[in-house]
């Protein structure tokens, strides 16, 4: 299911700024779903920087990044993954052994019912906490961006109910951190270095049913250093408009007006 596509740096860096996940001024948050080959889905092994990172969390914080609902099928969901994706047997939970084989976080959703969030190793999060979604329906993990749900959490649903079996789609999301920590499971203080420093931080996201009952949602993270964009002025343009175009919610979750506005202003100075 893995399929090796070694990716040069440089060509990565290129081809993120050439199409960064705001080309357009697309909204922050929103479907953005894309069918992709289903030997893409997993784009190559795991690299040895996320492998180490994701050694430490599972041999310091296991209960922080790994957990299963036993309730609502958690264990029996775990195995029918691992028919897709195998696993070694290092720690306790299969989702666990899974995640050291893919630089993705993984997260095995029900795609019938109240949609829960059922298992999950997730070791690079982006202001959210695992152990406070497990066994939670979709439209309560997206609670913290109340405008989110009214414009896509019933998508959202849909989608997930009629997708087709090893049928891989994916979507590019995104943020902006002062580091390029992995960790961050709680929203964080407004950055105090000068935001010329900031780093965009992106995730793959991929969603693709394995079985007729769950769905496995991956979140590879990636980082690009915000200064970058100044050779890029459509990518300025672009960023300006999506960053201006926020409801209240989205500015709050996206870090606050203070760091909205900072970013503006670096934006229009680069020009």
């Amino acid at each position: 299911m893995i399929t090796e596509r070694p990716v040069t740096e440089a060509a990565a860096k290129n081809s993120f700024w050439q199409n960064p996940p705001w080309a357009g001024a697309k909204p922050k948050y929103r479907l953005g779903l894309t069918p992709i080959p289903l030997e893409q889905w997993f784009t190559q092994p795991i690299s040895p920087d996320v492998l180490r990172h994701k050694q430490n969390m599972l041999s310091n914080h296991y209960a922080d990044v790994v957990a299963v609902s036993k309730a609502h099928g958690g264990d029996s969901a775990q195995c029918q993954l691992s028919d897709q994706l195998g696993a070694s047997a290092e720690h306790p939970d299969l989702i666990a052994n899974m995640a050291l084989s893919v630089d993705d976080d993984l997260c095995i959703m029900q795609s019938t019912g109240e949609q829960r969030l059922v298992a999950g190793c997730v070791c690079s999060p982006s202001y959210w906490n695992l152990r406070s979604k497990i066994g939670k329906p979709m439209r309560l993990i997206h609670a913290p961006v109340a405008s989110m749900n009214e414009k896509i959490g019933g998508s959202i649903e849909r989608f997930i109910k009629g997708v087709q079996l090893l049928r891989p789609f994916e979507r590019i999301n995104w943020f902006v951190h002062g580091d390029t920590e992995r960790w961050h499971p709680a929203e964080e203080p407004l950055p105090k270095t000068p935001v010329h420093t900031w780093y965009i931080r992106s995730e793959r996201e991929t969603l693709c049913r394995f079985s007729d009952e769950h769905l496995l949602f991956t979140i590879n993270t990636r980082f690009q250093p915000l200064a970058a964009i100044a050779d890029h002025p459509e990518a300025q343009q672009d960023l300006l408009a999506t960053l201006g175009n926020l409801d209240a919610d989205e500015v709050d979750y996206f870090g606050g007006a203070r760091k909205c506005a900072m970013l503006t202003e670096y934006l229009h100075s680069l020009n």
